[in-house]
């Protein structure tokens, strides 16, 4: 159950409740969707898919719904008499039904529909979860608690790596997803019995915006321009992390030999911990350095990106796969610095009554764009290269990949600049409200 407040700073113990049970939930949700990528191999081989199909499964199938759904689901989480923790139970029963029915697909226009269905189940989760945190917790400790629960997305990778990787080598791909998606239903009922929101008195003021229109939301939050620069930031962040998760575990496969189980265990346990010790990261050092000046909110995600790109190339020229292993480690962490200093300054951004749309369009962005485009435009590029570098096409893919950072990390930087003004002015409407 959610108690209202924090005080001091300091997390009262139903708010760190909160958190944790929101944690849980999108470790699910990031398992759920990512086991895909480790099981796309297999997948392909035995429905005779081709790269284009597997980026298509992989991504824009899932990200089309979950972003399109996301926008009036986001509008329903705005509503002062919307029970947040029920329809993130909701969501979380309905995406772990649609992966287990991953497991019955005969043909690749099934799986497709179940991936869909996935798809629309995980619509309902992070808008409302990003509006409960952002309710219940100070904005100086905002961003530190935005990152512990995007935690969720490389521990649910890692989980997803490994124990789909493990059973696709033991089990084979169907099992996997029938054994990963049953308990996500269970967990849905201990969702509605932990999380209890009530009505927000903050928004008892202006309850007449209930009945605002989803365009009139987006048209208010699209006129700040900062909030705009964190959505093309975000999104190309996405694009390009969705991209090379997928065909980074394929290219451990084709460019390295190593069966699903080997990657799901060494890539999958390696890259989640890096991913998890950089999302932390960038929480901390975005409430630590914020507080000095909230321009350094965004200046390690700037930094982070450059530094990843050469040694991303780097790591796919090693032949040795211990060696690329390593090395990519050192990207995995600085490319995740961005999630708890994108998600905190979004929703300082933008009016209270705005929060779980503001997430949803942030959402929709890095997820239609990134998701949905990132592993299926590098698989169309994988099969346009095959003809000149057959099994290795996906290597020279990934060298275009790496190099892309450049451009999130240029977005970072010029948004460096806007931060301080526009969050001093959402924080004194919020405070004269």
């Amino acid at each position: 159950m959610i108690a209202g407040n924090t005080a001091g700073g300091k997390l009262d113990r139903p708010t760190r409740t909160m958190l944790g049970v929101l944690l849980l939930v999108y470790v699910f949700n990031f398992l759920d969707r990512q086991i895909v990528n480790i099981l796309a191999e297999p997948i392909g081989k035995d429905l005779d898919l081709s790269d284009t199909q597997l980026g298509l499964m992989t991504g824009l199938a899932f990200a089309v719904f979950y972003t399109v759904l996301g926008l009036p689901i986001a509008r329903i989480a705005d509503r002062r008499t919307s029970d947040r923790g029920k329809m993130i139970a909701l969501a979380l029963a309905v995406w772990s039904a649609m992966t287990a029915l991953c497991g019955l697909a005969q043909n690749f226009g099934q799986l497709l529909l179940a991936r869909i269905g996935v798809g629309v189940g995980e619509a309902g989760c992070t808008p409302a979860a990003h509006s409960l945190i952002a309710d219940k917790v100070p904005p100086e400790r905002r961003a530190g608690a935005m990152a512990f629960y995007a935690l969720g997305i490389p521990i649910g990778s890692l989980l997803g790596m490994m124990i789909g990787g493990h059973l696709a080598d033991t089990l084979g791909w169907r099992k996997a997803f029938l054994l990963v998606g049953a308990p996500g239903v269970l967990l849905a009922g201990l969702v509605v019995l932990l999380i209890r929101d009530r009505n927000r008195p903050q928004l008892a003021a202006s309850h007449h915006e209930d009945s605002q229109s989803i365009m009139a939301a987006i048209r208010a939050l699209l006129a700040s321009r900062t909030f705009v620069l964190v959505l093309v930031a975000a999104s190309a962040c996405s694009f390009l992390s969705y991209g090379k998760s997928t065909w980074t575990t394929i290219y451990f496969q084709r460019s390295h030999q190593l069966t699903p189980g080997e990657v799901g265990f060494w890539f999958g346990l390696w890259g989640g911990l890096a991913g998890i010790l950089g999302t932390w990261l960038g929480g901390y050092l975005a409430d630590r350095f914020g507080k000095l000046d909230r321009r350094h909110v965004v200046t390690g995600p700037a930094i982070g990106m450059a530094m990843a790109v050469p040694i991303a190339i780097a790591a796919y020229q090693a032949e040795d796969w211990r060696l690329s292993l390593v090395l990519l480690m050192i990207p995995t962490v600085l490319n995740s610095l961005y999630y708890g200093p994108v998600f905190s300054s979004v929703q300082g951004l933008v009016a209270v009554r705005h929060r779980a749309m503001a997430s949803a369009l942030l959402l929709f962005g890095q997820n239609l764009i990134g998701l949905g485009l990132g592993p299926l435009f590098f698989g169309q590029l994988s099969d346009l290269l095959k003809p000149a570098f057959g099994a290795d096409s996906v290597r020279y893919v990934l060298y275009g990949a790496a190099l892309l950072g450049l451009i999130p990390a240029l977005l970072f930087w010029a948004l460096r600049p806007r931060l301080n003004a526009e969050l001093d002015v959402q924080a004194q409407a919020a405070n004269s409200a």
